[in-house]
């Protein structure tokens, strides 16, 4: 798969590669943010139509995402995020992004950087460039997506647009998932209080009850498969349900750092996640999952993605595709500290690896996959009331990691 990164300039306007003007182009374009099963299907009939007419497919990949863009500058007085700015909102980094991309088959992926002044382009010359430029003779989009100044360019516009003009055609795919749900306007991550994974507070009610919550929290309908929806499952500890509109485990990105070292003193020591992590922390609370080591990196790449990982053995098996995982039990707090990168308070994740091997993990980039809520933070009468807890923790992910 092709990478290609593109910053438009002072005005807006992006350096569109050219590609093979005897082959045309099937085309899609988003932030694409946590890959979930809606874009999945997005992307899949991308390249589906690409191979059916012979032509490349193409992945347009906003960085970063427009939502956070605009919120920032809302925020800011109009101005834009810059490089050092961490959205902690992004459910997943570029770079996993691009993973989902490339095992789709994906032959080439545009990563634009996403500014104010190309966001007041409208659509009908942004798609003109498209077909100019690409050769896109395939517009594919979700059911309920916009583009261009003010996301004029909504599906029907662009239905009629391509109908009019004759030259590309419009394929709506159905991304909605198993209907919508509705999230409150103003929500905010609240950990349960409960052990064990939270079920859905409305499996069991009434459309009346339904209609009188979603009135007394101001709650707006949203697509099941959306990213919205992820970040507030997430945000309530449902694990499992928020990994089921992904397809895949949710999880973060961060280099090992040394920590407190509580846990060792204990027998349980933990890898430690630094402050600069990629991907949406979900509540405080503790997790099952998987710590999964991809070795250690050198730098980054000057297009500000991460670099590759480099030669030890936990690099080499990564790069193989069997990078080294336990099953592990996964902590994670807030401390009163005030971030200015992310704008929150910082977190902490710690993740035990269920191992009788003894781990040196330290400068090593790991992935932290969730697969399910343990329990609320909570205090404890005394370490040994703590590590019995910890004891069950670690024989409960087991048992959802077998």
């Amino acid at each position: 798969m092709d990478i290609t990164y593109l910053t438009p300039d002072e005005n807006g306007d992006v350096e569109w590669p050219d590609f093979d003007k005897d082959k045309r182009a099937v085309v899609t374009l988003g932030a694409f943010d946590g890959m979930h099963r809606g874009h999945q299907a997005v992307v899949e009939r991308v390249v589906e139509l690409a191979h059916k007419h012979d032509a490349f497919s193409i992945v347009i990949l906003f960085d970063p995402r427009p939502a956070f863009v605009h919120g920032w500058a809302a925020a800011h007085d109009g101005e834009e995020p810059g490089a050092d700015v961490i959205d902690a909102n992004a459910l997943s980094g570029v770079d996993d992004r691009l993973a989902a991309m490339k095992a789709a088959g994906v032959e080439h992926v545009l990563v634009v950087r996403y500014t104010l002044a190309f966001a007041s382009k409208s659509y009908i010359f942004f798609l003109g460039r498209l077909v100019g430029k690409l050769g896109m003779r395939t517009l594919v989009l979700g059911s309920d997506a916009a583009m261009g100044a003010g996301r004029k360019g909504d599906v029907k516009a662009i239905a009629n647009l391509a109908a009019g003009a004759g030259v590309f055609e419009l394929d709506v795919v159905d991304d909605r998932g198993p209907g919508e749900v509705r999230i409150p306007r103003d929500w905010k991550p609240q950990m349960p209080a409960e052990w064990g994974e939270p079920a859905d507070p409305f499996a069991n009610a009434t459309k009346a009850e339904r209609r009188a919550w979603s009135k007394k929290h101001q709650a707006k309908a949203m697509r099941a498969w959306s990213s919205t929806n992820v970040r507030y499952l997430l945000g309530h500890g449902r694990i499992k349900d928020a990994n089921a509109i992904l397809g895949h485990p949710h999880s973060v990105v961060g280099e090992v750092v040394h920590g407190e070292e509580r846990g060792r003193t204990i027998g349980f020591p933990t890898a430690n996640l630094g402050e600069n992590v990629t991907g949406y922390l979900p509540v405080d609370g503790v997790y099952a999952g998987w710590l999964v080591d991809e070795g250690v990196q050198q730098g980054g790449n000057a297009d500000g993605t991460a670099a590759d990982v480099v030669s030890t053995d936990a690099a080499a098996d990564a790069v193989a595709g069997t990078p080294r995982r336990w099953p592990a039990a996964i902590s994670i707090g807030t401390k009163p500290t005030f971030s200015e990168k992310t704008g929150l308070n910082e977190r902490v994740v710690e993740a035990y690896a269920i191992t009788e091997d003894w781990l040196e993990l330290y400068g090593h980039r790991v992935r932290v996959e969730f697969t399910g809520f343990l329990r609320p933070q909570v205090r404890f009468d005394g370490v040994d009331a703590l590590k019995a807890e910890l004891a069950r923790n670690v024989e409960e992910t087991k048992r959802l990691t077998a």
